[in-house]
Order: structure tokens, then sequence, then C-alpha cells
């Protein structure tokens, strides 16, 4: 049995240390039911924390990833409809030169044609001046592979090749102009300049045709891209919420338990407190 005494209250001191405890357990109840976080500092778990930090920075990366893909598409896009205006001038610029290299145009006539004809090549000229996307211009050969300056689309979490798409050497959008397409100084006068711009425009409309196959080849690369790469944030997504999302039912039944804790053991103390008094009952009588 152990000594009766007045200065230690030992059952006292005891009481107190779990109630701290079980007060310390009910503030992080009330944390996680408050902030829906089952990890909310290194003290809830160091390891768990430094990983799902990392998932989230990955997360947030590749979320941006996403939308600089967005912003790709709608580059080409841009692109993609002012080459298909310039496709429509090609085609009517066609028409004009085999109507003047028919032998039964007369030259009057060719020379009415041939107004058509360069306000055509002048439109083409100022489409391919204005078309731009943010200040980079589309068509005045700035997306060619062989540029100085190459746009980069980031993707990943980090700078390698494979976290990257490099749209001049995807795209290799050479000047779309009349320069670009070989009809500068091109006109249809006589039936000669007919049938040489008949051959011009043969070429033009081909290059035209392989440039706009490149652009829908990497509008549809990015498309895929950017279907991935939600695919990727959706699943690290979950994984972090696995980590640090706190299950809410089993901390709210850890906040009752430890909100009757919390009583108990003030109670506890008090009751503890009362030891001491013991020591009256020998007091008793003495005189």
């Amino acid at each position: 049995m152990g000594a009766l005494t007045i200065n230690t209250n030992l059952a006292s001191l005891n009481a107190q240390r779990v109630l701290e405890l079980s007060r310390s357990q009910l503030g992080r109840s009330i944390t996680q039911l408050a902030s829906g976080l089952r990890i909310t500092g290194a003290s809830d778990g160091a390891g768990e924390l430094a990983l799902s930090e990392s998932l989230r920075s990955d997360t947030r990366a590749l979320q941006q990833g996403a939308r600089n893909v967005n912003d790709g598409l709608a580059l080409t896009r841009t692109a993609e409809g002012a080459l298909n205006e310039v496709s429509g001038i090609l085609i009517r610029l066609r028409s004009l030169a085999s109507q003047s290299a028919n032998g039964t145009v007369g030259q009057n006539e060719r020379q009415t044609v041939n107004l058509e004809y360069q306000n055509l090549l002048a439109e083409l000229d100022r489409i391919s001046g204005v078309t731009e996307f943010r200040g980079t211009s589309l068509l005045d050969g700035s997306l060619a592979a062989d540029a100085l300056e190459h746009l980069i689309l980031q993707l990943g979490v980090d700078s390698s090749a494979e976290n990257q798409i490099d749209l001049n050497t995807e795209i290799d959008l050479t000047e779309v102009s009349t320069k670009g397409l070989g009809l500068e100084g091109s006109n249809i006068t006589s039936q000669g300049a007919g049938f040489q711009a008949l051959n011009d425009l043969t070429f033009a409309i081909d290059t035209l045709i392989d440039i706009r196959s490149r652009v829908g080849a990497t509008q549809i690369r990015m498309t895929h891209a950017e279907d991935g790469i939600n695919v990727l944030v959706e699943n690290l997504t979950a994984a972090t919420s696995t980590i640090r999302d706190a299950d809410m039912a089993a901390s709210l039944t850890e906040l009752t338990k430890n909100q009757i804790l919390v009583q108990a053991g003030a109670a506890m103390i008090g009751q503890a407190n009362l030891i001491p008094q013991a020591v009256l009952a020998l007091f008793e009588g003495v005189q």
C-alpha cells in the first residue's frame, strides 16, 4: 500500500497527463473534420506528407501542361483556318488561270480576268501577313523547321524531350505567301502566262496540301496528348486523395471518443484531488 501524502498527488498528475493527451487528440480530430484532411503537417506522418506533396506538385505541373497543349491546339486551329482560306484562293486562281489559258479568250477578257487574279494574290499575301496567335506570326515561316527559334509546348513535369512538343519540327509550316508558294509575279495576261500559272498553281496547291496534312496530324497528336495528361492528372489526384484526405466517418467517430475522454479525464482530476483530504481523517480527535 502506498504512503498517504499531501505534497504529491500522483493520481491527479496521471489524470492531468492523460487529459492533456485526450485534449490534443480532440484538437487533431477537430482539425481533420474542419479541413477534410488526414495529413495536415509533418507531425501527422512525415513520409506520407512528402509523398502527397510530391504527387500534388506533379499534378499541378500536368494540369498546366494540359492548358499548354490546349493553347497549342488553339494556335494550330488558327493557322488551319487561315490555310483553308488560302486553299480557297488557290483553287479560284487555278480556275482563272485555266480560263486565261483557253485559246477562245480575247486579250481584253484576259486583262479583266487578270485583275481578279492579282487581287486574289494580294489577299493571299494579306492573310499571310496578319495571321497570328498571341503575337506569334503563323504563316510567315516562323513555324518552319529551319526557323531560328522554335515554339516548344511544355507538357509534363520536367524539361525532357518526352515531355515537350516542338511545333516547328512537327508542323514545318513554311512561308505561305506568293513568294513562299512560288507565285510571286505570277500573271495571266497571255495564254502562255496562263499555262505557266497553271503549272505554278499546281505546285502551290500540292505544297499547301502537305502543310495542312502536317498541321492536321499535329492537331490529332496534341488532342491525344491532352487526353493522356488528363487521365494521368485524374489518377494522381486519386492517389493524393487516398493519402491525404480524411475519412470523415472515422474522424467523426474519433472526435466523439476524444470528447468523452476529455470529459471523463476532467471528472477524474476532480476525484483525484479529493484523495489528500483523507489525511484529515488522521487528525480527527487530535488536540
